[in-house]
């Protein structure tokens, strides 16, 4: 798939072309951290780079909003019927069909995780005032669990907020293929349009070789080898890591870097369990994206074990394919077929703790494999991944009609 840039000389008849419109409505956005925030700057960022007029629409924070050329940001407040009805009034300034973005995740809009009424008014504006609603889904709903009440009736709402949006959406983006088989049964036999959006790296690759490799001296002596992760150390992950990383710990010459929020915490849970890492296992804690693109780039090869396996959504995976590193990581029922047949990695099945690290000391030995695994993760991430994909398949995705600000 190919960028599509904004054309900007004029038209056989003289006249310029208008610029398309977007609003961008998302649960978070820089100064707040998480993925959805990087991933929702980046995207703004790009296509106001490429001549779009960019409104994000993000809750209310304690410090402002980062200010991007370009990007113009408007408050949601705490998301509640009172703001809604605010930011009703303020879009009716610009001229329709408005094109509304939505970041979709059920849980990141307040109340509990069960607003209703954001969804409603989606609903509204799609039927009511004739905007364009389309959703950039994250995370479809929660799961139900047996013995787990509280998150029942959270599922429950998230299901019925589904409804909703879904009778406002003119299209649904997924960012794993298996969020459309999840979510198709609650457009109650509407003819929707889904379409596979994968999430692209959150971290631009930074040039600076000179101090990646300060970073490698600062880490390793000699021919010593550095096994980076990258994650936030969630107990589902945490716990896949944790055997994994106790066994790679009795491998000589290899220096293990734990890189990302909660990466010092969970050091020490390690060395609490085995006291001899702690001269091999170091941790970063958070970084900035700079700092983070040169620790990946400093690294030799990546364990990155997921759950429900790798898949398109985890944005982890995809900055160390975006870095071209050769990364071991774990194939699960949310994973998508071709990662079973890629050359751009070494898969294991969920829960091989052996297999994982056999793969992670099978490229430990062996220097061309891990250089051939590295040109093809660079490959792969370049021709499916990188967020030119993502922001050409919505500029070419058909509208009702052009969007353009009332200026």
């Amino acid at each position: 798939m190919k960028s599509q840039s904004i054309v900007d000389a004029q038209d056989q008849s003289g006249v310029a072309p208008v610029r398309r419109c977007w609003h961008v409505i998302t649960c978070e956005y820089p100064p707040q951290t998480g993925g959805v925030s990087d991933y929702t700057h980046l995207m703004a960022t790009r296509l106001a780079a490429q001549g779009e007029e960019v409104h994000v629409w993000c809750p209310s924070h304690a410090s402002p909003p980062r200010v991007t050329s370009g990007v113009t940001t408007h408050q949601l407040g705490a998301i509640g019927p009172a703001d809604l009805r605010r930011v009703s009034q303020e879009l009716e300034g610009y001229a329709p069909p408005r094109r509304l973005l939505v970041q979709w995740v059920p849980h990141g809009y307040g109340y509990r995780s069960m607003n209703l009424a954001f969804c409603w008014w989606l609903w509204r504006r799609a039927n009511r005032h004739g905007d364009q609603v389309e959703l950039i889904v994250h995370e479809p709903y929660l799961s139900f669990r047996a013995t787990a009440v509280r998150q029942n009736l959270a599922a429950l709402v998230h299901r019925v907020m589904a409804v909703l949006l879904l009778r406002a959406a003119s299209v649904v983006w997924v960012t794993i293929p298996d969020w459309e088989r999840r979510l198709r049964p609650y457009a109650l036999g509407r003819n929707l349009r889904f379409e596979w959006l994968p999430i692209f790296s959150n971290v631009p690759v930074a040039e600076n070789p000179d101090h990646v490799r300060a970073l490698r001296r600062q880490y390793c002596a000699g021919d010593q080898l550095l096994l980076g992760h990258f994650g936030t150390y969630g107990s589902l992950i945490a716990t896949l890591l944790e055997p994994i990383l106790l066994a790679l710990g009795q491998v000589s010459g290899l220096v293990i870097l734990l890189m990302g929020q909660g990466s010092e915490q969970y050091r020490q849970h390690l060395i609490r369990k085995a006291p001899h890492l702690a001269h091999l296992v170091r941790a970063t804690g958070k970084l900035s994206a700079e700092e983070l693109s040169c620790h990946l780039s400093a690294c030799d090869l990546m364990v990155q074990p997921y759950p429900d396996g790798v898949s398109s959504r985890r944005g982890s995976f995809m900055a160390g394919l975006s870095h071209g590193k050769p990364m071991v990581t774990t194939y699960g029922h949310l994973s998508e077929p071709f990662w079973n047949h890629t050359d751009a990695a070494v898969v294991v099945p969920v829960g091989d703790t052996e297999a994982c690290v056999r793969a992670v000391r099978r490229l430990c030995d062996d220097a061309s494999e891990r250089q051939r695994i590295a040109h093809a993760a660079h490959e792969l991430y370049r021709e499916r991944f990188d967020i030119s994909h993502a922001v050409a398949a919505l500029q070419q995705a058909e509208t009702k009609k052009d969007c353009s600000c009332a200026f």
